[in-house]
């Protein structure tokens, strides 16, 4: 067996890219899967618990199961993404995440909160990611890596923004109005933009990846060209067949469960330190202020260095922010850990992004990243409940945060021995 090569098209540098107006609809869209991210979600968790009485354990294993079911689903949503367009998926995803959100408004019964939960996270933190994560790459490949931390923006701006955005929200005008201002913006403004601007993929506008145009005169000298990643396509089947697939799922098990976790009772966990909630929501907020300069250098350094490598020490400093926030008691330490999190949360969106369709191509992308956010959305989903239970029962965060530590470190392994695979023809 051979390794596959492509004859590629000449073509040249268009003077307008319309990829990079695809990047900020992308970014867009990140933000906008907000609503269903767990540092938005978790700004109205005691709410319900002070409001209805409902036990901290209950909350989370209504969220762990809503979540868990999103995610066993969302390999579906990725097929629909490959057989109906990102275009038409946009419009869909933000209209049903709207009526989430409507729904969340009304809740008064524990049922009412797990379906909320349910669809929070199959529209939001699940199908709302996965768009802008599978569209970006159908534009770009030697600029993949810049072009998906500019895209990654979005993602900061709303974790920077939504939570003590929601906090002021519920504490001037309570939870119902909050969760029917989201509605209004994903209805009103995110689908309509959806329709009138984004396109599939480049070649749909007769373009290709990295703005070129197909068919012309002007070819690139050999030595740009070997330059050029192989544009490659692997079938679902042909990539589970991998051991990097299976690695690199695990690595987006481990921050998904861990942060999730976190994230989920961060007003908590920050209670038992002695700080109220806007501190918490601050929290959040400077982790998303980190993540900004660091979301460009990891786009460089993405293109340049490979990727598992890139990934393995990122899990090095994740294992620090949890020793920072486990012991850590002055607010001068818990801001570290915002901003060793907030480093970590930059590199690993911007890799992950990188790393599927660098490893697997761009065909079947939808689909292939449907399982990998299914394994995300699972990691999600058993976050919250350890240490919901962990509070209820030991009365603290301490030792389910001791047993989370192990989890990196298994990651910063799998990371070092998953290169991309050989793709044969």
């Amino acid at each position: 067996m051979q390794v596959k090569t492509l004859n590629k098209p000449s073509y040249r540098k268009t003077s307008l890219d319309y990829g990079w107006l695809i990047v900020a609809l992308a970014a867009l869209g990140l933000f906008f899967s907000g609503p269903g991210q767990t540092y938005s979600v978790s700004i109205f968790i005691n709410s319900y618990i002070e409001t209805f009485g409902w036990s901290r354990s209950l909350v989370s294993s209504f969220y762990s199961a809503g979540t868990l079911i999103a995610g066993f689903l969302l390999p579906l949503i990725g097929k629909v993404i490959d057989k109906k367009g990102h275009r038409k998926m946009f419009i869909c995803i933000a209209t049903l995440l709207g009526i989430a959100c409507l729904w969340m408004s009304f809740v008064r019964h524990p049922l009412m909160l797990l379906v909320g939960f349910l669809f929070l996270r199959l529209f939001g933190q699940g199908s709302m990611s996965l768009l802008p994560a599978t569209l970006v790459p159908q534009w770009f490949i030697r600029k993949r890596g810049v072009a998906l931390s500019l895209m990654a923006l979005g993602g900061v701006l709303g974790s920077a923004a939504i939570p003590p955005l929601n906090n002021w929200l519920i504490l001037q005008f309570g939870t119902a109005i909050a969760w029917r201002v989201w509605t209004f913006l994903l209805i009103g403004f995110m689908a309509p933009i959806s329709w009138v601007f984004i396109r599939n993929k480049p070649e749909d506008i007769g373009l290709l990846p990295d703005g070129e145009v197909i068919g012309t005169k002007e070819a690139l000298t050999d030595a740009e060209r070997e330059k050029q990643p192989l544009d490659f396509s692997w079938s679902t089947q042909e990539a589970m067949k991998t051991r990097a697939f299976w690695l690199m799922l695990f690595c987006m098990v481990v921050p998904s469960m861990v942060n999730t976790g976190i994230t989920f009772h961060m007003v908590s966990i920050m209670e038992g330190k002695g700080f109220n909630s806007t501190f918490a929501a601050s929290l959040l907020g400077l982790t998303a202020i980190i993540q900004f300069p660091f979301t460009f250098l990891a786009g460089y350094l993405a293109d340049r260095i490979k990727v598992h490598y890139i990934k393995a020490i990122n899990f090095i400093v994740f294992l620090i922010a949890i020793g920072v926030i486990l012991y850590g008691s002055s607010k001068e330490l818990l801001m570290a850990y915002a901003v060793f999190n907030g480093v970590f949360v930059a590199f690993d969106s911007v890799t992950t992004g990188v790393l599927w369709p660098n490893y697997f191509g761009r065909k079947h992308l939808g689909s292939i990243r449907g399982i990998a956010m299914t394994a995300m959305v699972v990691g999600s989903a058993l976050g919250p409940l350890p240490f919901g239970f962990a509070y209820d029962i030991l009365g603290g965060y301490k030792e389910i945060l001791l047993l989370m530590m192990i989890f990196p470190i298994l990651a910063a392994i799998a990371s070092i021995v998953s290169p991309p695979p050989k793709y044969q023809d």
